[in-house]
């Protein structure tokens, strides 16, 4: 059996935290859960076609490594993206018109949940293929080496990624040349259907890049607190100059591989333990209790947000459907 990391509590954490900073990381987090909820309503009802996978439950990784990118760090992650996208402050209207295909969509409807990008946002896709993004990561990384813009690439992939070869190609070269790349491994703990235990010798995925001579972390992914301060040390690490590094968030995911996933592989009260005692909505919501928000300002807050996703729901559905003529835009015909 693998070893459980304990805890990190919130309140402990050896960086400062106002209160300002944890209202917005609260936001963001409840903005990729609402706008989850109702992308996995959509699709119930036919509005969305294709792959649909949910980020319900994972939202305090994104977010708080998002919370210490600056401009020009560059993110790559894997078709588990729609988190990604509004972490990177992506419009919900245009992820949520490119999910239901229309013409107003990031990539004009022809992409869909997996294959969506934001160039302005440094936003280089979700990506279909089971860890492809890695190598374009450490090229991102490699890009912002040669330009020497001092901007870090995030690379986002899983634990069922973690086994293929192209990561480890990438690990090696991104500490060969120094590369400012930092790889974070999302453990929800089950690679479609298979469970990590049964999938991956070890007890963490990270160990691994100590053979290419990578620094490494494990973290509290259900912990937005935990995750930031990792986060603020790997980017500053890599920021410096001194190559490559690893964080393996241990999260958890409480909907199916994708949507046509029933889940039957783990029991309702597997995820119910989950919910009920590391949800991380729920943790930072306890947090801010304790610097004073009451609960009447976090409803506030969950019924704005709420008005903004239902608007991204609404443009979606009324955004034209693309012309036909519009398969033969951004492609090469020879």
């Amino acid at each position: 059996m693998k070893k459980n990391i304990s805890k990190k509590s919130l309140a402990t954490s050896n960086i400062n935290y106002d209160l300002d900073l944890l209202q917005n990381l609260y936001k963001k987090m409840l903005l990729i859960r609402r706008f989850e909820e109702k992308a996995g309503q959509l699709y119930g009802m036919g509005k969305i076609g294709g792959f649909c996978h949910l980020y319900i439950g994972q939202e305090a990784v994104v977010v708080g490594i998002q919370s210490v990118q600056i401009e020009g760090d560059s993110v790559v992650t894997s078709y588990r993206d729609h988190g990604h996208m509004l972490a990177c402050d992506m419009d919900p209207k245009g992820v949520m018109a490119e999910l239901t295909g229309r013409e107003d969509g990031y990539s004009k409807g022809k992409g869909g949940s997996m294959h969506m990008f934001s160039r302005e946002k440094g936003f280089f896709g979700g990506h279909g293929i089971v860890a492809a993004q890695v190598p374009i990561g450490a090229g991102l990384a490699f890009a912002h080496k040669y330009n020497g813009n001092n901007n870090v690439a995030i690379t986002y992939f899983g634990d069922g990624a973690a086994n293929q070869g192209q990561v480890y190609e990438s690990y090696n070269i991104a500490s060969l040349w120094n590369l400012p790349v930092v790889f974070v491994i999302e453990n929800n703990k089950y690679g479609m259907g298979t469970s990590v235990n049964r999938s991956s010798a070890g007890d963490n995925l990270s160990d691994r890049g100590k053979a290419y001579g990578i620094k490494s972390e494990v973290v509290d992914g259900m912990d937005v607190v935990a995750v930031r301060d990792a986060a603020i040390t790997a980017i500053d690490y890599c920021r410096s100059g001194k190559g490559p590094y690893i964080l393996e968030m241990k999260t958890y995911r409480y909907r199916g591989h994708s949507m046509s996933d029933p889940a039957k592989y783990r029991t309702r009260d597997e995820v119910e333990k989950i919910r009920q005692n590391s949800d991380p909505i729920e943790n930072i919501k306890t947090l801010l209790n304790k610097f004073g928000l009451e609960d009447e300002n976090l409803k506030k807050i969950d019924t704005n947000i709420k008005s903004i996703v239902a608007d991204a729901a609404k443009f979606a559905q009324e955004s034209p459907e693309p012309s036909d003529s519009e398969l033969f835009t951004d492609i090469t015909i020879n």
